[in-house]
């Protein structure tokens, strides 16, 4: 029997809690026992997110949640401005296109950051764009994205800002009021240290007032709907019970912890993986790298695929390769959801030891040791 472990940027790891939530018997779900929990539930969800405006939970992954946001928002015909510089991107574009919207896209390079003053110009050529949509965590690129600045932006453009936080929510800083975002999605298998099949929306009235004005034409994905049975706590449809049940403990945990702890946390985390594998001699992919994941390129004359393997096959380890063009280029390493400073002395060391089955040369327990020394400086263990 051999151990393994999950880097992965989604699935993550889940806490001992979930697991146990997630196997009590199931409870229904048209009852005041169910309502009472779900309430408790959207009142942590508004904490996670960092809003006083509802969160929608749905039955989903968080790209169903994209595709509500896509139809409750926009209107057919209309243009639409979406930020694509990875494969996350490129779904808002697909998503827009499905269902007869004009996307203007802005073309980032992969690994590259989107710029506001990218996006001024384009709504500038564009006026008539009344939605952006934008990622928080790129996560096939690893690279993170100033959003605040694109909500400014928004606001003083009278625009409606759409962010996909499907990875960034709860391992990277995200004031949804504070900021002035309109409206944010995410998934539960990331930073809720849940697994996949619920996703969230939360919503400004602003982008509210968008929907009203709307003729929606959608039956599951009808946000009127939601809102409707949302101020009942309540779901318009069946829900997924013992996820919800098992969110309540993830919230409980994030709470316990304090939101700005735990983005302290795992950005001390990234800046280790990163600095760790620089001292290797790795390359870090983003030239914004964000705090959920990091992508560290391959090295010359190492295989990435077979790298991949040996440290899943072998030593139990499961990162995440590359995607598309950057397949075999780059190894994806997770640094969120249920995971601690310990995992980065596990994760890195699995590293140094596959890279040098390999054949790569570098000095064995460099990484490690730069991990150690990081944590030990910023009183991780004091």
């Amino acid at each position: 029997m051999k151990k393994k472990y999950l880097f992965t940027p989604g699935p993550t790891p889940l806490p001992p809690q979930i697991q146990e939530a997630l196997s009590r018997p199931i409870i229904h779900h048209r009852t005041t026992e169910y309502q009472e929990i779900f309430s408790e539930v959207n009142e942590g969800l508004r904490y996670l997110f960092q809003t006083e405006n509802p969160v929608f939970t749905f039955a989903s992954s968080g790209t169903g949640a994209m595709e509500g946001a896509v139809v409750n928002l926009t209107r057919e015909g209309e243009k639409a401005l979406a930020i694509v510089g990875g494969k996350f991107g490129e779904r808002w574009q697909e998503i827009l296109e499905a269902f007869g919207r004009e996307c203007i896209p802005l073309e980032v390079e992969w690994g590259t950051a989107p710029s506001a003053e990218e996006v001024e110009k384009l709504l500038t050529e564009h006026p008539e764009i009344e939605v952006i949509f934008a990622t928080l965590c790129e996560t096939s690129t690893g690279t993170k994205t100033d959003i605040e600045a694109l909500s400014s932006l928004a606001r003083r453009k009278n625009k409606i800002l759409v962010v996909d936080a499907i990875s960034g929510l709860g391992a990277m800083e995200l004031r949804t009021d504070e900021w002035g975002i309109d409206v944010v999605v995410a998934g539960s298998q990331k930073g809720m240290m849940l697994p996949p099949g619920l996703a969230f929306l939360s919503i400004s009235e602003r982008a509210w007032n968008k929907v009203m004005d709307n003729q929606v034409k959608a039956y599951y994905w009808d946000f009127k709907k939601m809102r409707k049975s949302y101020e009942k706590n309540d779901t318009p449809f069946t829900p997924a019970v013992s996820l919800v049940v098992a969110l309540r403990e993830s919230l409980s945990l994030i709470k316990e912890e304090g939101i700005e702890n735990v983005w302290k946390r795992y950005s001390l985390m990234a800046y280790a993986t990163r600095e760790a594998c620089q001292e290797l001699g790795l390359e870090i992919f983003s030239r914004s790298p964000a705090e959920a994941v990091t992508a560290v390129k391959v090295p010359s004359g190492i295989d990435g695929g077979n790298l991949f393997r040996l440290m899943k096959d072998k030593l139990g380890i499961q990162a995440a390769g590359g995607q598309a063009q950057l397949k075999g280029k780059i190894l994806r390493i997770a640094h969120m959801g249920y995971m601690d400073y310990m995992d980065i002395f596990l994760v890195i060391s699995g590293l140094e030891t596959a890279l040098s089955i390999m054949g790569y040369p570098l000095e064995k327990g460099k990484g490690i040791s730069k991990v150690a020394e990081i944590f030990v400086k910023e009183g991780v263990f004091s």
